[in-house]
């Protein structure tokens, strides 16, 4: 099918706005959809972009619609399909964008569903691979009908493989390894084991579609463990009614993550009252009831901007199985999950889903789960500082903090901000930081020593090979500028909070830490 065929589909309804004739001759290779502000990664060269325009606004930067339009460019997108229903018309500066560009662009009127558009492409790419199949004409004819109805990858698979009896198994997986769909009868694949054999290249493989996935997290791959029990060209019809299962879900879920991300902007606020909190659960398709919710917030960085939500969805999908789960934004363009229940956990899905994309840190964080609706944005505070706590620790690293484990003054520091952290040391410590007082370095040494022996002259002396009167020195010295009083235990524990700020102490330091007396 060409740009020119689509518009001209007269059941269709869509209205060019610009395109040159040589453009509207290309083929169209697929449709996506998407409304990311830069869908560049997740557009296939010759695809036509669906967008309903969401990330569009009038008081915003304008410089959005160019890097959208850019992104279009450098993808090597055939056309550009605008819905009307958001905006009620497709905005000039748009218009104009797609013009400096080349980029053909049509809009689409309010009253057309996406999925018609998109069912008229692959049908038609359908009726031109069934002259080159290899499934049963019966098997086809089910698959085309099943495909046009929506139905999930669950059915689709089973009535693919049905005709072979039990000889073939085949499963789809997710990049991360997790079973999507499988023949009836399969066995299980565990998550791990369904990864390395991606990984590997055991077996017969065939990426459904990948870039209709909205993150390479969630990508799906029809995979037989046995490459003889199908043909090869039989697998790619396969293939292609999946890609149109997945996109059919990554529209549905749309609406699901807008009702999230409303949540998120209540829970955020901390403010909500218990009738907005129950009725936001609600649309997002959870209980309001629960007695125990878990709460996950997730971020990937600059080098990963807009794959957070995939990859929480993923870990999360992970962990819950079936049941139901709210994955949104915060106003602050955090990713943050809502799980019913208590007992979720994400520490096998974690390095799985972190390992599809190598190259960009994943961090997470959760906290203890929530008593009940009024507790999720308690619980939200504690996944946030987590979250916090990871980046800070290890930033190039992927991981998943929990609040449980800051069980020590160091780790309870590394959730407060780089920045604030600095401050405080600076403010505490003072002149010893400053290399133009005389002997700062020598009095900051003596009183980490100092600290770390628990305030004893005696060992503190043996550790610096010190007179035991140079030390006491030293240390009269660090309280002049300092202002602090070294035999107050209040006076210790900050000096050590600013010691720990400024990363003048490591794990890795031999010696005790300071002790503190227990309470009581």
């Amino acid at each position: 099918m060409h740009v020119e065929h689509l518009l001209r589909d007269e059941t269709l309804g869509l209205r060019l706005l610009w395109a040159e004739d040589t453009l509207l001759e290309r083929e169209i290779s697929g449709v996506t959809v998407t409304d990311l502000e830069d869908p560049a990664r997740f557009v296939c060269s010759g695809e036509a972009v669906l967008s309903g325009l969401v990330w569009w606004t009038p008081d915003r930067d304008q410089g959005r619609t160019e890097r959208f339009v850019a992104g279009l460019r450098s993808a090597d997108a055939a056309v550009l399909l605008a819905g009307e229903e958001t905006h009620g018309s497709v905005p000039d500066d748009l218009v104009a964008a797609c013009l400096r560009h080349r980029i053909p662009l049509a809009a689409v009127p309010a009253h057309v569903m996406f999925r018609a558009v998109t069912d008229k492409v692959y049908l038609q790419q359908w009726g031109e691979l069934s002259r080159h199949h290899a499934l049963p004409e019966n098997a086809r004819t089910r698959l085309s009908r099943l495909a046009a109805q929506g139905s999930g990858p669950g059915e689709v698979v089973a009535a693919a493989f049905a005709h072979l009896g039990r000889t073939a198994v085949a499963y789809v997986l997710t990049a991360t390894g997790r079973t999507v769909a499988a023949t009836p009868g399969a066995p299980a694949l565990p998550a791990a084991e369904a990864a390395a054999l991606l990984a590997s290249g055991a077996g017969a493989t065939v990426p459904v579609d990948a870039d209709a996935a909205p993150t390479p997290y969630e990508r799906w791959h029809l995979h037989l463990p046995d490459p003889g029990a199908a043909p090869p060209r039989m697998l790619q019809e396969v293939a292609a009614v999946l890609s149109r299962c997945q996109e059919g879900q990554v529209r549905r879920r749309a609406a699901a993550h807008q009702a999230a991300d409303e949540l998120g902007a209540l829970l955020a606020g901390n403010g909500a009252d218990a009738p907005a909190l129950e009725t936001a659960l609600r649309r997002c398709g959870l209980p309001a009831t629960e007695e125990h919710y878990r709460v996950i917030a997730a971020d990937v960085g600059a080098r990963g901007e807009g794959l957070a939500g995939g990859a929480l969805a993923e870990a999360v999908a992970h962990a819950a199985g079936a049941e139901p789960t709210a994955v949104g934004w915060l106003p602050d363009g955090t990713a943050f999950a809502v799980v019913p229940g208590a007992a979720v956990s994400l520490s096998e899905a974690w390095p799985l889903v972190a390992a599809c994309e190598p190259a960009v840190p994943l961090h997470g964080g959760t906290g203890a789960p929530a008593a009940g609706p009024q507790g999720l944005a308690g619980a939200l505070a504690e996944a946030r500082y987590a979250l916090a706590s990871a980046r800070g620790t290890a930033p190039d690293v992927s991981s998943l903090a929990d609040t449980a484990t800051l069980t020590s003054l160091e780790r309870l520091l590394t959730g407060i901000p780089a920045e604030v952290r600095s401050v405080y040391s600076r403010t505490v410590l003072g002149p010893l930081l400053d290399t133009r007082t005389a002997g700062a370095a020598p009095l900051l040494h003596t009183l980490r020593t100092f600290l770390a022996c628990d305030g004893s002259w005696a060992r503190t002396a043996e550790a610096l090979h010190l007179h035991v009167n140079t030390v006491h020195y030293r240390i009269r010295r660090t309280e002049h500028f300092t202002g602090r009083d070294l035999s107050r235990l209040a006076d210790r524990l900050d000096l050590w909070t600013a010691l720990l700020c400024h990363g003048a102490v490591h794990p890795a330091d031999p010696g005790p830490q300071p002790s503190v007396p227990p309470a009581g």
